[in-house]
């Protein structure tokens, strides 16, 4: 009576054997089915982590239309102290805010409207550049972040700086005597 049993359980065994190879064998059949039809479509796969992107709503945007955006200072002397206004008028739906502005060096300091510039109305940015310890061809940028498309905008301001004379200097280094 074991000896059957155990008879039976062995051709069970067999036969459960068999049929995981078989599912095994349709699963992979039917995974390389998916990727050959992957592959011959043309359509573009999202993935899982992907954000999605909407488009801003104009009624929530301001805009910027600046007279100009680069201003050019000519030649100066190395020392001098450049400034300049850039207006602009929003011409967006909404309040533009300035939300901050980054200079492109320690030679360049800005300014602007602080508080919300309403729909038609003007506002400004000033620059001010610093040409201590420059020499040469000089082009500072300010780096603007609004509620604008696109969020950043860039204004420059350009020139040459004449270095000092070398006698107007003072020594470098100790003096013998």
């Amino acid at each position: 009576m074991k000896i059957k049993l155990l008879s039976a359980l062995a051709v069970a065994l067999m036969f459960g054997a068999c049929n995981q190879k078989d599912d095994q064998a349709a699963k992979i059949q039917a995974l390389e089915e998916k990727i050959a039809q992957l592959e011959n479509s043309n359509t573009a796969v999202t993935p899982v982590n992907a954000q999605a992107a909407t488009s801003a709503d104009p009624s929530t945007l301001g805009g910027f239309e600046f007279k100009e955006m680069e201003y050019d200072f000519g030649n100066i002397n190395e020392g001098q102290v450049v400034e300049h206004v850039f207006n602009f008028t929003n011409n967006g739906q909404a309040p533009l805010v300035i939300s901050n502005i980054t200079a492109s060096c320690g030679c360049t300091s800005p300014d602007w409207t602080k508080s919300p510039v309403m729909p038609g109305e003007e506002g400004f940015v000033k620059v001010v550049f610093n040409s201590t310890a420059k020499s040469g061809a000089q082009a500072p940028t300010v780096t603007i972040q609004a509620n604008t498309n696109p969020t950043v905008t860039r204004l420059r301001m350009k020139g040459s700086v004449t270095p000092k004379l070398a006698g107007a200097q003072a020594p470098a280094g100790p003096l013998k005597k």
